[in-house]
């Protein structure tokens, strides 16, 4: 079963034209629907029948029955996931809504109680010989396909644990951090600030941040920490609570690292993500301090505030981007790279692939879901057509386009690891910020958009590499004892100055914006995912700008591989390799070039 691409950003503006809405009758036509009703009854059926026929029998499979087993077991996975997806999606769209939260918790439940059956699977897999595992494939090529599989499972048996307890695991996931989730959505979304006596949503309120008036920006950030601090000992209880569920489970696993688990899941290799992490921090001089510092002259400020981090240029024009425009400059963007690009990206516009507007209890923020690849992708958007809006639109098409094209691998081989996962993403934003800076009429016009393309580099890269330093120290801590409030706060203030630099000035308040961020709770340790990501595909556009022949063709196939190949092998076609660790400064680099430029258009 896949998961959903988050990515926490939002947009500004009101008159946007006709956005929009899910059309999740590709799912199911609604929790009523007699299909719905079927895929449970043969779940539930298909689960113990698995059970029944391989439990205890794996290590003894030839190669046919091995094959026949794992296309079984990928069935299953494949009908737990379109069942997931629809009430997942239907949540999202309104996490306050009692009926739908009740509905996704009792679709969880039942999945979680129907599948407790094939916990055995991993189990036993990993209890068979390499050399017996190795023969398999290589009598079968239909089987030697899912070795990536394998190989992933394979990677978790020094952290496994006994077969009884991975059941227990299993069923009380429900329970658990899922639960905590939840009430982290529902809290988040349910919050309403009050702006000059308007109740707004957490996505409307923190627009406001990127407004071009100082004091709508003032008022913005104050309400978000009035309304976060009144609710920080829950939210503090949320982070306490799951570190040490994951702590427990670490240790029991014998996880060298609370991150290990994300880098197992990831793909990628500790060494990879710390290469990355200290090319960046590294970096912070040479990126957000300078750019930052620049920013401060632009605004003729003394000293920066927070709400300052993301205002708009004061030559910049405020103004609304219809949503159909948006769809045209996206979708040209995309054609002008390969044709075959727009047309993978079209259906979500006209196909109901795309829920944009901003509602009340929607969850905030961007994703694209890839649902299960017998149907297709869901994009989430919380449109305020701004044009950083754009970029989240070009963002989440990335994905979607991705998933569409793994989608040919299969259920268990499409998924892609989340450092791989932002590729196409950023490389879609990429693309439509060239074409923008291609058309750009005036050295201002050009400015604005150079400056807005490094701002969101920086939140992408010198931010997300924060948020992991934060993480890292957040969880460290929890490790030696129950973590208040403040002790959270002064753990975010200790990464924030580091990585904004100088320029800046902390109002009061600040200091629990670390509330709000659901990949912290949703997905410890995700956010390198980003700067991964971003640095890969700034070096992946050197390439594509060096004019190498059958460029896109490569690219195609590198997201067609979806979770088949691992980054080595993806980007060796292209003459590139994360595991060296001067090919980060590579990527940070082209920031800085931008930034370059962007000093010599003050001269």
């Amino acid at each position: 079963m896949q998961t959903p691409v988050f990515d926490a950003r939002s947009g500004g503006g009101k008159d946007f034209g006709n956005l929009p809405e899910w059309d999740l009758t590709d799912l199911y036509a609604s929790e009523d629907a007699p299909e719905l009703s079927r895929d449970l009854d043969w779940l539930e059926k298909a689960c113990s029948g698995f059970a029944a026929s391989y439990e205890g029998k794996l290590a003894g499979l030839d190669a046919q029955g091995m094959l026949d087993c794992v296309l079984s077991y990928e069935k299953i996975d494949t009908v737990a996931g379109r069942i997931m997806s629809f009430a997942g999606l239907r949540y999202y769209q309104q996490t306050t809504d009692a009926h739908r939260a009740k509905f996704m918790s009792d679709m969880q439940d039942r999945i979680t109680t129907y599948t407790t059956p094939l916990v055995f699977f991993s189990l036993e897999i990993n209890r068979i010989t390499d050399a017996t595992l190795d023969a398999l494939f290589d009598t079968n090529a239909d089987l030697a396909r899912f070795r990536p599989i394998f190989d992933r499972l394979r990677a978790m048996r020094p952290h496994q644990l006994s077969d009884e307890l991975e059941k227990f695991l299993h069923d009380q996931s429900t329970v658990g951090a899922a639960a905590w989730n939840r009430l982290f959505d529902e809290t988040i979304a349910g919050l309403t600030f009050d702006i000059d006596g308007e109740e707004m949503g957490i996505e409307a309120t923190l627009n406001l941040l990127s407004e071009q008036d100082r004091d709508q920006r003032e008022k913005g950030a104050r309400a978000v920490a009035t309304v976060l601090e009144d609710n920080i000992a829950l939210f503090a209880r949320v982070h306490n609570t799951l570190a040490k569920e994951k702590e427990i489970e670490d240790r029991w696993r014998k996880m060298p690292t609370p991150q290990t688990g994300r880098h197992l899941a990831n793909h990628v290799e500790p060494e990879v993500v710390e290469a990355l992490r200290n090319a960046v921090v590294a970096a912070y001089p040479r990126l957000s301090h300078r750019y930052y510092e620049l920013k401060r002259k632009w605004l003729g400020l003394e000293r920066m505030q927070v709400w300052d981090r993301n205002a708009p240029l004061p030559m910049e024009e405020t103004r609304t981007v219809k949503w159909d425009e948006a769809q045209k400059l996206v979708l040209d963007a995309y054609g002008d790279f390969a044709p075959e690009m727009a047309d993978l990206a079209k259906p979500f516009f006209n196909s109901g692939w795309i829920d944009a507007g901003v509602k009340p209890g929607k969850a905030p923020g961007a994703f694209a879901h890839p649902t299960v690849v017998d149907v297709h992708p869901y994009v989430m958007l919380n449109y305020l057509g701004k044009p950083r809006d754009v970029m989240t639109l070009a963002h989440e098409l990335g994905h979607g386009v991705h998933q569409v094209l793994a989608a040919d691998q299969g259920e268990l081989l499409a998924s892609t690891p989340l450092t791989l996962a932002e590729t196409a993403s950023v490389f879609g934003e990429m693309l439509t910020f060239r074409k923008l800076l291609a058309a750009a009429k005036t050295d201002a016009e050009k400015k604005v958009l150079l400056a807005g393309k490094v701002e969101d580099m920086i939140n992408t890269v010198v931010r997300q590499i924060a948020f992991y330093d934060f993480e890292c120290k957040l969880h460290d801590a929890r490790a030696n004892g129950e973590l208040t409030p403040d002790a959270i706060n002064a753990l975010w203030m200790s990464v924030q100055a580091e990585s904004l630099g100088p320029a800046f000035d902390f109002m009061e308040g600040y200091e629990t914006f670390w509330a709000y961020v659901p990949h912290f709770v949703h997905s410890p340790f995700y956010v390198y995912a980003y700067a991964f990501g971003d640095g890969l595909v700034n070096a992946l556009y050197a390439v594509y700008e060096e004019g190498t022949p059958g460029f896109q063709e490569k690219y195609f196939d590198m997201l067609r591989a979806g979770g088949s190949k691992h980054h080595t092998e993806l980007l060796a076609p292209f003459g590139l390799n994360a595991s060296d660790p001067a090919f980060w400064d590579k990527g940070l680099s082209m920031i800085e070039d931008l930034i370059d430029q962007l000093e010599a258009m003050e001269d």
